[in-house]
């Protein structure tokens, strides 16, 4: 699905892009139709760059199988052989309405529990207080 990761902060990228990959292909289409690389080039413009071609055709299929999107051959614009392009169908259409309502949703929802613990973590090289499970005991004072 993605390109090589090198950090554990590109794989919690990857993770997250997976889940929203679809919408974020029907919603490149329904800024108008596009073929195969543009995808790829347009994620890379977002800042989505983990995303390989590999990882995309495969979708298209599944979305066209699903009646979400409806491709086409439209001649090269290089003047090479006819490129295959995808159009948003009405299905397509409704689908990215919804899924861009649950998005909001659930981003909401999410940051809302990250934002509790912000600004709350220990600075660098602080302990974590410990809980004694022990009884603590009163000191300086004489036992009978």
């Amino acid at each position: 699905m993605t390109k090589e990761l090198s950090t554990a902060g590109d794989q919690r990228r990857s993770q997250l892009l997976r889940g929203v990959l679809d919408l974020c292909l029907l919603s490149l289409i329904a800024e108008r139709p596009r073929y195969g690389y543009e995808f790829v080039e347009a994620l890379t413009e977002s800042g989505l760059e983990l995303v390989s071609e590999g990882s995309i055709y495969p979708l298209l299929a599944r979305m066209e199988r699903a009646g979400l999107v409806e491709s086409y051959r439209a001649p090269s614009s290089s003047g090479g052989a006819p490129r295959k392009y995808y159009r948003l169908s009405e299905a397509g259409r409704a689908e990215l309405d919804h899924g861009r309502a649950v998005w909001r949703e659930f981003a909401t929802q999410a940051d809302r529990i990250l934002a509790r613990t912000a600004g709350t973590q220990l600075p660098t090289g602080t302990k974590q207080p410990t809980v004694s499970t022990e009884t603590e005991r009163p000191t300086g004072g004489t036992t009978s």
